[in-house]
């Protein structure tokens, strides 16, 4: 193992007892090298479709995954309790990451459901088997004039650890694919599901709700109002500052986020620019996320997207 990560296995594995740490991630494209479903994905991520997704460039995303989760535990103060994934194909993927890097010395456990999706991308959860308790884990579709849109599910996680009993929805809504006026009636129904369960949480009793996610839109979207009162959104003072999580055309925005109950206040977000897996933007100025492929060609990288942090005190609840 490299001094990089152990250095980073003695630091983050101490106890960290007062602060609830989760992380999200948008893993872009975290498919297996096997081309075993009926995926619209799987003839191009594969060891012999169009990408040339072979086994040891899977590994190579894996180790990098880790690498920055290890990175993250480091800088923040201890390891992530819970960390949200989007873009997963299926639970090969996490047995993998968890198996074969150096998250195989951690106490990390999976939670996954393969979605009605198209492409075959989900939404899954890592947490520390030794610091939580799950008690309960769903998905939870979507649903469009009665029946089940064909995109992620909401995954539904219940805990119980610091701070005492909680919960976690993992999101990934829909995309602008097709363009953002035709495509925004179906981030706002992922937007009303993610309230009714909140919503629905709460009258069994649930205090403290984390939401987090790729939201595919920025804080501004008047849309967000529907979370209010019961969520408080983590993400509009770092977009107010020009801060993002995925840069297009020079241009960073936000939308990986937190939305957070009242209960789990105070509560600081964070946008983590990994230094290894960022890279000189050439055309415009400043870095940008070290991709595993720029179009046809393969970086090596892990995603378009930056992580997101938040922390909750526990001592101040």
């Amino acid at each position: 193992m490299g001094t990089f990560l152990l250095a980073c296995l003695l630091f983050v594995s101490r106890p960290q007892e007062d602060t609830l740490r989760v992380m999200f991630w948008n893993l872009e494209n975290f498919f297996d090298y096997r081309n075993d479903s009926t995926s619209v994905s799987d003839a191009e991520f594969s060891s012999r479709g169009e990408r040339r997704w072979t086994k040891k460039r899977f590994l190579a995303k894996c180790n990098a995954i880790a690498k920055g989760i290890l990175w993250a535990g480091s800088a923040e103060g201890g390891l992530p309790d819970v960390i949200g994934f989007a873009e997963v194909e299926n639970a090969f993927v996490l047995r993998r990451l968890l198996q074969e890097t150096a998250l195989r010395k951690l106490d990390y456990k999976y939670v996954h459901f393969d979605s009605p999706d198209p492409r075959g991308i989900d939404v899954a959860l890592l947490y520390r088997s030794t610091r939580l308790q799950l008690t309960d884990a769903r998905p939870c579709h979507l649903f469009q004039a009665d029946s089940v849109m064909a995109t992620r599910d909401i995954l539904l996680c219940r805990f119980i650890g610091p701070p005492g009993a909680f919960s976690v929805l993992v999101n990934h809504h829909p995309s602008k694919y097709g363009g953002a006026a035709i495509s925004e009636p179906r981030r706002r129904l992922a937007v009303e599901r993610l309230r009714f369960l909140a919503d629905s949480l709460s009258a069994l009793g649930e205090t403290r709700i984390i939401a987090t996610g790729d939201f595919n839109d920025t804080p501004e979207n008047p849309v967000y109002k529907l979370l209010e009162p019961t969520f408080v959104p983590m993400a509009e003072a770092l977009h107010r500052q020009g801060k993002g999580t995925i840069k297009y055309d020079g241009q960073w925005d936000l939308i990986d986020q937190f939305y957070v109950t009242p209960a789990c206040l105070p509560a600081a977000m964070k946008i983590l620019y990994i230094p290894f897996l960022q890279v000189p933007d050439a055309a415009h100025g400043g870095t940008k996320p070290l991709r595993t492929y720029s179009g046809p060609r393969y970086q090596a990288g892990v995603s378009d997207h930056c992580p997101v942090w938040l922390d909750i005190i526990e001592n101040n609840q």
